[in-house]
């Protein structure tokens, strides 16, 4: 197993600390479950690099990184549900097009096909990214002491601001599962 495929796999126990640390009570867990999400961020960034630059793309990497970035997330929507940062139908949304898509890669891959991920798919994963940190941000301020979770600008931020990026993120979310669904539909057509 080369190195981007080792760094893959550890988003995944990074997923786990991230989940542990933001559905924890103890001091300053949302502030580490922010930093524990941007560093599993960099590590998707960081395989991807050194993948395309000493030229080890894997048909595991290319299964298992888009496969990684789903579960974390969903793991992240999820866990952002009982905080009343996203709203349960928005996290099932991003979580059942996640599914379908890898049930589309589960296929090909039975046909011996891999269908690696596309820049539609980037740009939905770009918005989801930007609106978890964007809570978590404002998790991590408030528990801080920044700011105020009564201040006005957070309240603003938290009710009108975050509503709009989980709207975006869901409808590039449904618009992506559309467009792949498409694209691959005879994976789907009865065979012959």
């Amino acid at each position: 197993m080369n190195w981007a495929n080792r760094i893959t796999l550890s988003r995944l126990g990074l997923t786990v600390l991230f989940v542990v640390a933001l559905n924890s009570s103890w001091q300053y867990a949302r502030t580490t479950a922010l930093v524990i999400f941007l560093i599993a961020g960099l590590t998707d960034f960081i395989d991807g690099e050194i993948a395309r630059r000493y030229g080890v793309i894997t048909n595991f990497g290319k299964l298992m990184d888009p496969l990684v970035d789903k579960i974390m997330m969903a793991a992240a929507f999820i866990s952002l549900v009982p905080l009343k940062a996203v709203p349960a139908w928005a996290a099932t949304t991003v979580v059942a097009r996640d599914f379908l898509i890898t049930g589309f890669r589960l296929m090909a891959s039975a046909k011996g096909r891999i269908l690696p991920a596309e820049r539609l798919g980037k740009q939905k994963t770009s918005w989801q990214i930007i609106t978890i940190i964007f809570f978590l941000a404002l998790l991590s301020m408030a528990e801080l002491r920044y700011v105020n979770e009564n201040s006005t600008w957070w309240v603003s931020a938290w009710t009108e601001a975050g509503p709009v990026l989980v709207w975006i993120t869901v409808a590039l979310t449904i618009y992506s599962a559309l467009g792949f669904t498409w694209r691959y539909r005879e994976l789907i057509a009865p065979d012959q």
